[in-house]
């Protein structure tokens, strides 16, 4: 049981993490990326959203607009005047349509037609528009407006990635990254769940909550994903080391993107490897993990997870003072610690993940 005093450590709104990858060039290589425009009527729209066909990707912050910014985009439509266009990306499994740029003008559509603009749990009626619409919602529209909105076009732009054949949704994690105009830049772990959303996705979901990784990250959960993305690197890398390279962000999206239905690795497999291994790091080395200094380090995070978890792997730890030991040696060694703070470029990341190894591989 995690006592209040264990708590009090991580116990804010979130974690500043040290991470030397956020710096990185995220594109390494070039695309080849086709692209085709589909015309689709408001109603279609609204339709295929609601039967998810298009996906919507949902962030903790969400819609942003106002009323007042979605009425007059529905007015826009009911005037005729011409509206910028939205970017999908068709998912090659499903067939489904995942919504790249256009998310904010696609949830006012689906708001009015359900006639409740969420945000604020009122009922949507269109506000600080021409006084011909002033007050009006989906239902209430003179029949030959309504049938005017319907008919609208929405002009999609919907992409395929040709080259690199290997992993098809890398230049869609990049458009996506670049062309999103919700107000804030979005995080990586945001963009791939959205991207690479399915089994994967929903169970590391599920294992941020275990009790003991809440204590040592936060007890509050990052808004922006973070302590998602350390879950997956942790994956990433002890599967993955070998084939390694930089930049970590890019080798986290495709492990994810590969591993997203979990036919690389099973959820019981992935399970048991992480809470065995966060439960056993918790209980000898307690909220102090991976922090050589007051935050919490990524690459620290990494190479005891990854050193922990390859020991544990020839059986259970139960000498915990000498793991303590061996952990705060490890985190002295001038070596390590150059590993650590350097770039994830291959050598370093490959260096600090071995030395941990080794430090904790004769632990009884």
């Amino acid at each position: 049981m995690i006592t209040a005093n264990q708590q009090s450590m991580s116990n804010n709104s979130d974690v500043e993490v040290e991470d030397q990858d956020e710096t990185e060039e995220s594109l390494p290589l070039k695309y080849s990326i086709s692209s085709y425009g589909a015309d689709y009527p408001v109603d279609s729209v609204v339709k295929r959203i609601k039967n998810s066909d298009i996906i919507i990707p949902s962030f903790q912050r969400g819609y942003v607009w106002t009323l007042t910014r979605a009425s007059r985009f529905i007015e826009s439509l009911l005037l005729g005047l011409p509206v910028p266009g939205i970017f999908l990306a068709r998912d090659l499994d499903t067939n489904k349509l995942l919504v790249i740029d256009g998310q904010q003008r696609l949830k006012s559509l689906q708001y009015f037609y359900d006639g409740h603009f969420e945000p604020t749990g009122q009922e949507f009626t269109l506000k600080g528009v021409q006084s011909e619409f002033e007050g009006k919602s989906y239902q209430t529209l003179l029949e030959e407006d309504r049938r005017r909105l319907d008919d609208s076009i929405i002009h999609a732009t919907v992409i395929k990635q040709d080259e690199p054949k290997d992993d098809d949704s890398s230049s869609v994690y990049h458009v996506f990254e670049r062309l999103n105009t919700g107000g804030v830049s979005l995080q990586p772990q945001e963009i791939r769940a959205s991207i690479s959303r399915g089994a994967f996705n929903d169970l590391i979901k599920t294992l941020n909550k275990n009790e003991a990784w809440r204590s040592i990250y936060s007890i509050r959960k990052s808004p922006r994903m973070k302590d998602q993305e350390l879950i997956l690197r942790f994956f990433a890398l002890y599967f993955r080391l070998d084939t390694y390279k930089k930049p970590l962000k890019g080798f986290l999206n495709t492990y994810m993107h590969d591993n997203r239905r979990l036919k690389l690795q099973s959820a019981e497999v992935l399970t048991n490897l992480f809470t065995v291994t966060i439960t056993k790091i918790y209980e000898c080395i307690d909220v102090r993990a991976f922090r050589p200094r007051r935050t919490l380090n990524a690459a620290v995070f990494d190479a005891v997870m990854v050193g922990v978890a390859r020991r544990l792997a020839k059986g259970d730890i139960v000498n915990c003072e000498m793991m303590r030991d061996k952990y705060e040696n490890l985190l002295q060694n001038p070596e390590f610690i150059t590993a650590t703070d350097a770039s994830t470029d291959e050598r370093n990341v490959e260096r600090r993940i071995t030395l941990a190894t080794e430090a904790f591989a004769d632990i009884e």
